[in-house]
């Protein structure tokens, strides 16, 4: 990013990641089909092997790479870690890289800037404001995952009706109505760029929430975060129905 372009303000809860900066002319996608093979030693003069920085400069487009999509890439990023995670750092951004569920992310380190500094227009990471209603979905798909995985599920499905009916609660915050798919449509499209989600092949109307989601809001502060949003919606609106037994 030059000097003249200063990074839109206000900052989310998981737009941290990495934006487009590199023209694309060829993707690093496609030159991975024909690289060569690298050894994990770096080149005599220093530089990452190309594997490592194709994998970079791919992370750095996308701000998360999965093995189970971009294989060839996340094995370069684990194969050069140490190479990778100094170079980012560097540039005030963090990698974080898990093995078991196959994920590599890209975070700013925001400890390290100085929001009031002048040097604030060199960050490389653009930050975006979230909606409420765009907030409250994350914290109800965040929930979701956390009680699937505890649960023992391997891959975390939802249906766009068990979205609706998680966030039916908190609909009168968002002044939206339970009808409103356009408003979830658009929320939910926001969450597959930044691969939060992802569609299931075969089936438009149910997504897989991915691991990403559980470095983007932990537990602690998920659970700080709904009580506050259900403190606000009230008891009424905010527990679910309970059954009649006066029939």
């Amino acid at each position: 990013m030059s000097q003249q372009e200063k990074p839109p303000q206000g900052s989310s809860l998981f737009d941290r990641f990495r934006p487009a900066v590199v023209e694309d002319r060829t993707t690093p996608e496609a030159e991975y089909e024909s690289a060569p093979a690298q050894d994990a030693q770096s080149p005599a003069d220093g530089e990452m092997p190309l594997d490592a920085r194709r994998a970079m400069v791919l992370l750095l487009r996308q701000g998360v790479i999965m093995a189970s999509q971009k294989r060839l890439a996340f094995d370069a990023l684990c194969l050069h870690e140490p190479a990778i995670t100094q170079h980012l750092a560097s540039m005030f951004l963090h990698l974080i890289l898990d093995r078991r569920a196959g994920i590599a992310i890209l975070l700013q380190q925001d400890d390290d800037i100085d929001d009031t500094d002048t040097d604030e227009q060199y960050s490389m990471v653009n930050k975006r404001t979230l909606t409420l209603y765009d907030t409250l979905l994350l914290l109800v798909l965040r929930k979701y995952y956390q009680e699937r995985e505890t649960a023992g599920e391997q891959r975390i499905i939802i249906a766009t009706e068990q979205i609706e009916a998680l966030m039916t609660p908190f609909l009168p915050l968002t002044q939206s109505t339970r009808g409103e798919r356009r408003t979830l449509s658009g929320a939910t499209r926001f969450l597959l760029d930044k691969r939060l989600i992802s569609n299931v092949r075969g089936d438009l109307d149910r997504f897989e929430v991915t691991p990403v989601i559980r470095y983007v809001v932990n537990a602690d502060f998920l659970d700080r975060l709904l009580a506050e949003y259900q403190r606000l919606t009230g008891p009424d609106e905010a527990a679910p129905p309970k059954e009649n037994n006066d029939e």
